[in-house]
C-alpha cells in the first residue's frame, strides 16, 4: 500500500483467468495453466503461427463476450473497486463494459506493456471512454488514430520495470566478476530468454564460444545442464532461476535475448545495448519492439541468431556509441503511472475500497516481480513522479 501525504489506497492483484474460468476448464482440458502453456511454447521455440492463433483467440473472446462480461460484472459488484487498471491485452472491451455496467463512473485504465499496440482489439479498443497509458510515441499515435480522447492518452517515458532497478546498488565489478569465475577485462554479454529460457540459447552458446557470457535459464534446469556441457574458450557462467537479474546485468556490457518489452527496457535502463532478432518466429506483438531498437540506435536487430557472432562483433566494436545512445533514455514509467493513478482516484473522506490490477497469464509473475509494487514508491520516487517532466 502506498501511503501518500493525503490519501492512502489499497492495491488488489486480480488473476483475470481465475475470474473468467473459475472452475479451471482450461487446465482440465490441457493439463496445465494458461501461463504454463505459454512458457512451454517460448522455451521450446514454438512461436510460429502465433499471429493466426491470436486471431482465433480473439474470435473466441467475441463469441464468449456475453458470458465473460457477466462474470466480470459480478466480480466488480462484489469487490467494489474505485478504479481498475488492466495490464493484459485482448480482454479490455469485456472488462470495460462489465465495469461501466457494474460500477458506473469508475475509471478504467489500460497500461500498454508492449512498445506498441497490435491492432485490432489487442490493447486499444476504439470508442471506449477510458484512459490509455502509452510508453512510446508510436503507441500514442496509435491511440490517437483510433479516436481515443486526447486527454485520456497518457505518454510515459518508457515501459514498466521493477522498482528495484532504480535503487542504488553499488558493486565492485572486478571483484564480483572474479568471484564468479569471470574475467573483468573481457566484454561480457548476458543471455536471457524469460523465466524458462529457450532452446535457442544452445545455438548462441556454441556460436559464441570465444565470448564471455552469463546465461540465465530460469526454471529450465535441463537447459542449464546442456549449456554447462557445451565447450567454451572464454569464461562462462550458467545460472538457473535467480531474482538477482539486475545484479548480473550490472556486470555485463550487452544483452542478448528475445525482444520482450521488459527485457529490453531493463537492459537499456542499466546501460546495456541489446542484440535481438526479428523474423517469422518473433511473437507478433513484439515485432515493433525490435523496430524500436533499430529506430533508436540502442542495439542490433538480426534476422536470426545464427548471425549472433556478427551482432556481437558490431556491438563490441561500437560499444561507446551504443552506450551513448542508451544513456539518452531515462525511463521513469513505474513512478509516472503511480502518480497518474493517484490523480485519477476519486477523493473520499472514507477511503474504503481498492485498486484491482487486472492481469491474466502474468498475474503470478507480476506479484513476484513488483516488490515493492508500482504503488509502493519510496518518498523520493513519489516526489519525482509529482514533478515528472513531459508527463500528462
Amino acid at each position: 500500500m502506498l501511503r501518500d501525504r493525503a490519501r492512502p489506497f489499497h492495491v488488489r492483484l486480480v488473476n483475470l483467468f481465475e475470474v473468467l474460468d473459475p472452475t479451471g476448464v482450461f487446465r482440465r482440458a490441457t493439463g496445465m495453466n494458461p501461463e504454463d502453456y505459454y512458457n512451454k511454447r517460448l522455451a521450446r521455440g514454438w512461436t510460429l503461427g502465433l499471429a493466426q492463433e491470436l486471431k482465433l483467440l480473439q474470435a473466441l473472446i467475441r463469441l464468449s463476450h456475453g458470458t465473460l462480461t457477466k462474470r466480470l460484472r459480478q466480480h466488480w459488484r462484489r469487490t467494489k473497486p474505485d478504479l481498475v487498471v488492466s495490464l493484459v491485452p485482448n480482454f479490455n472491451r469485456t472488462m470495460y463494459e462489465a465495469l461501466t455496467s457494474a460500477r458506473p463512473g469508475v475509471e478504467f485504465v489500460t497500461v500498454l506493456t508492449d512498445f506498441a499496440d497490435y491492432p485490432p482489439h489487442f490493447w486499444i479498443e476504439p470508442r471506449q471512454l477510458q484512459h490509455f497509458v502509452c510508453g512510446t510515441p508510436k503507441a500514442v499515435a496509435q491511440a490517437r488514430a483510433q479516436g481515443c480522447a486526447p486527454d485520456r492518452i497518457h505518454a510515459t517515458s518508457g515501459m514498466i520495470i521493477r522498482p528495484d532497478f532504480y535503487r542504488a546498488m553499488p558493486v565492485d565489478r572486478c571483484a564480483e566478476m572474479r568471484r564468479l569465475g569471470l574475467d573483468p577485462t573481457l566484454p561480457t554479454g548476458i543471455v536471457l530468454f524469460g523465466g524458462h529460457g529457450s532452446r535457442v540459447m544452445r545455438g548462441i552458446a556454441r556460436r559464441l564460444a570465444d565470448t564471455q557470457l552469463i546465461l540465465v535459464c530460469g526454471h529450465n534446469a535441463a537447459l542449464a545442464e546442456q549449456l554447462r556441457a557445451i565447450p567454451a574458450n572464454a569464461p562462462r557462467l550458467v545460472l538457473g532461476f535467480t531474482a538477482e537479474i539486475r545484479h548480473y546485468m550490472q556486470l555485463c556490457d550487452f544483452f542478448i535475448g528475445k525482444p520482450g518489452p521488459g527485457s529490453i527496457s531493463e537492459a537499456i535502463h542499466l546501460g546495456l545495448p541489446v542484440i535481438v532478432v526479428k523474423n517469422a518466429l518473433t511473437m507478433p506483438q513484439e515485432r515493433y519492439n525490435a523496430e524500436w531498437v533499430r529506430e533508436n540506435g540502442v542495439g542490433v536487430v538480426l534476422d536470426s541468431f545464427r548471425m549472433v557472432r556478427t551482432g556481437v562483433a558490431e556491438v563490441i566494436d561500437r560499444l561507446g556509441d551504443y552506450r551513448r545512445m542508451v544513456a539518452a533514455f531515462d525511463n521513469r514509467a513505474v513512478f509516472e503511472i503511480a502518480s497518474l493513478i493517484d490523480a485519477l482516484l476519486p477523493c473520499k473522506q472514507d477511503w474504503h475500497s481498492a485498486l484491482p490490477v487486472c492481469t491474466a497469464t502474468e498475474a503470478r509473475s507480476v506479484a513476484g516481480a513488483a516488490h515493492p509494487g508500482p504503488m509502493q514508491m519510496q518518498p523520493d520516487a513519489r516526489e519525482y513522479a509529482a514533478r515528472s517532466r513531459g508527463f500528462r
